[in-house]
């Protein structure tokens, strides 16, 4: 059976960058090409990130665009960078990993119009608005969480609308998550988000919110560091009662896989990467989850909208 892989997050290249000897297939913590060499159709959003308030971070970003495109040359026979459904079917056809960009914080754009387009130009397809750190575009969840969007803010997510890029608000301040469904025309994600309901975090969805992502035609990636998903033991089970929280909000089409790769230390019982996703397939399958609802969850959902908003 040959299981697929749409994850909306993984801050593998950053990790590449800052570990002198790895790349995709060698020495890598959580995410490792070869482990995941059995799912198909395969594609992986591949975050370019970088903690701000450390200097240094146009030299990160400059690096880890190159790194980036070294890893798709690098394996070339396995890996093709896509920007649009399109190209993802095309990757998919050739048994190759299908490999996008996205920018976790949109600081390191300088939260600038003219920078949003250079990254669009570089391929860049997804932009989280905020990482921790508030920013000219709006606050965080955690640093100036009361503030919105910004006029700046505004005209942003109206640009990455008529560019076809993916808006994503992991991250974002409640108030700017609720300015953001104001003002998209585009379908959005949290492409790392759980559930509030089931564990309360502030990087957490309340169900308000995951319904106005289903209205908005959407997607919610699951993810998979221990701190969002509840207290010890954190289990395979904890990560399931998120899921049946938002599969029970109506949310069969609307959840996808996020698991924050590389991003997060700690993991629940049983996961210790990315090719976990597949442990988790089959644990599904074992407690009477349909496979079409399966399919849709581990590739579907995210490919709709990727080709919905991700047209050239």
């Amino acid at each position: 059976m040959s299981i697929p892989y749409f994850d909306a997050h993984c801050d593998t290249i950053s990790r590449i960058v800052r570990k002198d000897g790895r790349h995709l297939n060698k020495n890598t913590d959580q995410w490792n090409l070869d482990r995941l060499s059995g799912c198909a159709p395969a594609a992986q959003f591949f975050a370019l990130y970088y903690d701000t308030a450390q200097l240094g971070f146009e030299e990160s970003v400059a690096a880890q665009f190159a790194a980036f495109r070294q890893e798709c040359a690098r394996y070339a026979d396995r890996v093709a960078h896509c920007r649009s459904g399109a190209e993802i079917e095309k990757a998919a056809e050739e048994h190759k990993l299908a490999a996008l960009l996205s920018v976790e914080g949109a600081e390191l754009l300088c939260c600038d119009l003219t920078k949003l387009e250079w990254a669009y130009q570089q391929g860049v397809r997804a932009v989280n608005l905020t990482w921790n750190h508030a920013n000219l575009l709006s606050g965080s969840h955690t640093d100036e969480p009361e503030r919105g969007l910004s006029e700046q803010g505004i005209r942003f997510v109206e640009r990455m609308n008529q560019l076809g890029m993916i808006v994503d608000v992991s991250h974002l301040s409640d108030p700017g998550f609720w300015d953001v469904i104001e003002h998209s025309t585009q379908p959005i994600m949290a492409s790392h988000s759980n559930s509030r309901t089931e564990f309360f975090h502030t990087r957490n969805l309340t169900d308000r919110q995951f319904n106005a992502i289903i209205e908005h035609r959407g997607i919610v990636g699951l993810n998979c560091y221990s701190a969002f998903l509840g207290t010890e033991p954190v289990t395979m089970d904890t990560l399931r009662r998120h899921l049946d929280h938002f599969l029970d909000l109506g949310g069969a089409k609307t959840v996808a896989l996020g698991g924050d790769w590389d991003g997060c230390s700690d993991l629940p019982e049983g996961f210790n990467g990315a090719w976990s996703w597949i442990d988790f397939y089959e644990y599904l399958l074992k407690h009477n989850y349909p496979e079409n609802l399966l399919r849709d969850l581990y590739f579907n959902n995210l490919m709709r909208m990727v080709s919905e908003v991700c047209t050239t």
